[in-house]
């Protein structure tokens, strides 16, 4: 890295000081003052002193939004130059590889700001415009953004290692042994009954709770029973979010495990009332999914084989395949696939979304011995036949891969840290 000083310069800070204690940048110009000068040099491009001014001000007014008291402004403009300094750097390495961002990615970002806010994005621009802010710069903001996020995963994700050991040792802890505990998403409702409650009182509220619940039996919704009782019959409760069995309420504990996602709970009574227990769905535990065996031929246009010329021979190994020729014979001689030709083109057992959708299609809708037409995926045509079918339990599939998940998320703050801290010190940065 290439840089004057490790500081800010005192004439930048002085500069500073004076322009945030001036009115905005349409004001300076009808004022005739000094706009722009440049603040540092990053590899190829600049940093505006406006582009400053105005990442400052806008944290400014966060911190003042938020009731925050602000930091001590030297480190403020320190700290801020070294963001748009990271930033630059890696829009110009994105840049380098091409990485492009369509305006429907930019909607789709843009609708989902919007949604938080509750408004359409038509309302939120109109309020972002009434609020003197620019649309078309926010735009910009987001497609940057986008461009960071995804040079640091490309450059993050392949820092990150996780071996088979470690998700095993993970799912080998209390944390990890949760994942794969079977989870109840329940809802819960309680008619409650005064302690001095007359035994007159106490059967008419039991009346009316088993006139629900057989409402719900009949096939009723839950949530739309327990919130049309009014009056004296004022349930209590809501949705109790996920829980494991452990976690389960005593009162219901040995019948949460019996129930199936849809069913509730006979009336239980307690000393607050009666509840109702409802079980709207379940997640962890045993994972059954169907398993496809499933082996295949992959073709591959090249200079000297048109796109057509490659289908009509994936055509002809298929002809010659239901003529009686031998499928696997015909992956070791034909098959463009290095990984899996040598052993007669077998995939082994497909989990479902295991492919991609094009060839888990034509696999799901091949009977068993059957052998597709030709068809075409991003790495080529494909012939394809489907050996055995098999449900199987795939919880600790998933509860590896939940593990993976997890254990990548922690690394990778640290690596983007190691990361960043690199690209700056190899980048030429000169600060003015």
């Amino acid at each position: 890295m290439v840089e004057k000083t490790a500081t800010l310069p005192l004439v930048l800070a002085l500069a500073l000081a004076l322009a945030l204690a001036l009115p905005p940048a349409p004001a300076l110009r009808a004022q005739n003052l000094p706009l722009d000068s440049v603040v540092a040099i990053v590899e190829d491009e600049v940093i505006m002193f406006s582009e400053l001014q105005g990442r400052i001000a806008m944290l400014q007014a966060s911190f003042a939004s938020r009731g925050q008291p602000m930091p001590p402004q030297e480190i403020l403009v320190r700290e801020t130059l070294d963001r748009l300094i990271l930033e630059s750097i890696q829009l110009q390495m994105g840049r380098r590889v091409g990485v492009q961002v369509s305006d429907e990615q930019i909607n789709a970002a843009l609708g989902s700001i919007a949604r938080q806010q509750g408004m359409s994005i038509a309302q939120f621009r109109q309020r972002l415009e009434a609020e003197g802010g620019s649309f078309r710069q926010m735009r910009e903001d987001i497609r940057e953004e986008i461009i960071i996020q995804r040079v640091q995963a490309g450059n993050i994700s392949q820092r990150i290692q996780i071996s088979d050991e470690e998700a095993d040792n993970f799912l080998e802890s209390p944390e990890g042994r949760g994942l794969l505990a079977e989870e109840y998403r329940l809802s819960h409702a309680l008619l409650p009954i005064a302690s001095e409650a007359s035994p007159e009182e106490e059967a008419l509220f039991k009346a009316h709770i088993d006139q629900l619940h057989q409402r719900i039996q009949g096939g009723e919704d839950f949530d739309a029973v327990i919130s049309g009782s009014g009056g004296q019959f004022t349930f209590e409760g809501g949705d109790l979010g996920w829980r494991t069995g452990e976690d389960v309420p005593s009162l219901f504990a040995e019948l949460v495990p019996t129930l199936e996602p849809g069913q509730t709970t006979e009336p239980l009574r307690s000393p607050s009332g009666f509840h109702l227990l409802h079980l709207r769905e379940t997640r962890g535990g045993s994972i059954i999914a169907p398993q496809t065996k499933v082996r295949h031929i992959l073709l591959k246009p090249s200079e000297i084989r048109t796109d057509d010329e490659t289908r009509e021979l994936a055509a002809d190994l298929r002809r010659q395949v239901l003529e009686g020729a031998d499928f696997g014979e015909l992956a070791r001689a034909y098959s463009e696939d290095v990984g899996t030709a040598q052993e007669g083109g077998e995939l082994g057992w497909a989990n479902p979304g295991q492919m991609v959708p094009e060839f888990e299609n034509i696999m799901d809708s091949t009977s068993i011995d059957g052998v597709s037409q030709p068809f075409q995926t991003p790495f080529g045509w494909h012939i394809l036949q489907v050996l055995e079918r098999r449900q199987e339990d795939v919880s600790l599939i998933v509860a590896r891969n939940r593990a993976r998940e997890i254990l990548h998320k922690r690394k990778y703050q640290e690596e983007l840290d190691a990361w960043l801290r690199k690209i700056r010190d190899e980048a030429f940065v000169d600060i003015k």
